[in-house]
């Protein structure tokens, strides 16, 4: 790729896969991570000790640890994933979300903005932020339409509105400033290294375990599952692609309400775990559900097709079939995560995937 690269939240869980792909792409690479208990270094392990990489555990809400990683390393990209993203979490303790989120991002586009300033001609010309986002800030749909990139912003919980909030800074920092920030918004990711507070680690995590299996209501709210690695090849194109002020929404064509996703996961898990005691689906356990749960979210895609010619590679079931695969193999790491993750009643219900 040869550039150089600052990717923030590179210790999480789309982050992590982001950096393993810009480093076997060749590019330079300074991954920054606060190292909260969404992060993890064992997700970037594979690439430690490659010499275009290099870590910095800081903070982004350090405006004088952001504008000397920026002084130091001279990215020619920004990559911006670090956020708190669990919604239930944010039901609870909706003051981190905003602190992180919206504080902490502003820090950032401060700090890259003085940076850029710094720069002339190509280096000018070629710099690019691009700031990662959810399609929750979209609020919900009814049981027909897509969000476009004409959709307003309707956040229904505390976490789609401090990235809602995100995303109209990074779109000031363009408009006002003249920054080169390119927003991206992305369905609900699953794949390996995802924390086990999400639906997928979730019911994988209580299957394998013969817990309960909790899914919010009856189970009807739809969402849009994306593949993490097709959601890196997104970012990629539009980095490299991309109109600066322009948004880009990533949707992986693969909606399924939540209690098909659950039933996927455990015929997933017959398959490759069998229980002497029976088909994992007995195991399932309806709760109740979320405050302010949206019902369906599912994005159209065209724009960023038609600008890199990118396309979801990944098939929804033979996905999840891998992805159970990975956590079958991986049992270590994912228990001693879950071991570790705040007891909140909400946590690990929510169809959430990022």
């Amino acid at each position: 790729m040869g550039q150089r690269v600052l990717v923030t939240g590179g210790a999480g869980f789309i982050g992590s896969a982001l950096v393993r792909y810009l480093v076997g792409a060749g590019a330079v690479v300074l991954n920054i991570d606060a190292l909260t208990y969404a992060g993890d270094l064992s997700t970037v392990a594979s690439v430690a000790d490659h010499p275009d990489y290099s870590f910095r555990q800081d903070d982004i809400r350090d405006a004088a640890a952001m504008a000397d990683a920026l002084a130091a390393f001279r990215p020619t990209l920004i990559f911006h994933l670090a956020a708190e993203s669990h919604v239930d979490r944010s039901i609870d303790g909706p003051a981190a979300f905003i602190d992180t989120n919206v504080v902490g991002t502003t820090t950032l586009l401060d700090a890259a903005l003085g940076y850029w300033k710094t720069l002339s001609g190509a280096e000018r010309d070629g710099f690019r932020f691009v700031h990662v986002s959810t399609d929750e800030v979209y609020g919900a749909l009814g049981a027909e339409g897509y969000f476009t990139e004409a959709s307003p912003h309707l956040p229904n919980s505390p976490y789609a509105a401090s990235k809602s909030a995100a995303d109209g800074l990074a779109r000031a920092w363009n408009r006002t400033y003249g920054l080169p920030v390119l927003i991206s918004n992305c369905s609900n990711n699953y794949g390996p290294w995802q924390h086990p507070e999400k639906l997928i680690p979730t019911v994988i995590a209580a299957g394998l375990s013969g817990r309960p299996i909790p899914v919010y209501g009856d189970g009807s709210n739809v969402r849009d599952w994306l593949h993490v690695d097709d959601h890196v090849k997104a970012l990629i194109g539009i980095a490299c692609q991309g109109q600066p002020g322009e948004t880009y929404l990533i949707g992986g064509d693969a909606e399924r309400s939540n209690l098909e996703t659950v039933h996927s996961i455990c015929r997933a898990l017959d398959r490759l775990a069998p229980d002497t005691g029976g088909d994992h689906a007995r195991l399932i356990s309806h709760v109740t559900d979320r405050p302010g749960h949206d019902f369906r979210y599912a994005v159209d895609h065209a724009r960023l097709t038609a600008a890199t010619g990118w396309q979801p590679q990944h098939d929804f079931d033979e996905g999840i079939a891998a992805t159970v695969g990975w956590y079958l193999d991986n049992r270590d790491w994912w228990q001693s995560t879950e071991s570790g993750r705040l007891g909140l009643d909400r946590t690990a219900q929510t169809g959430g995937g990022r």
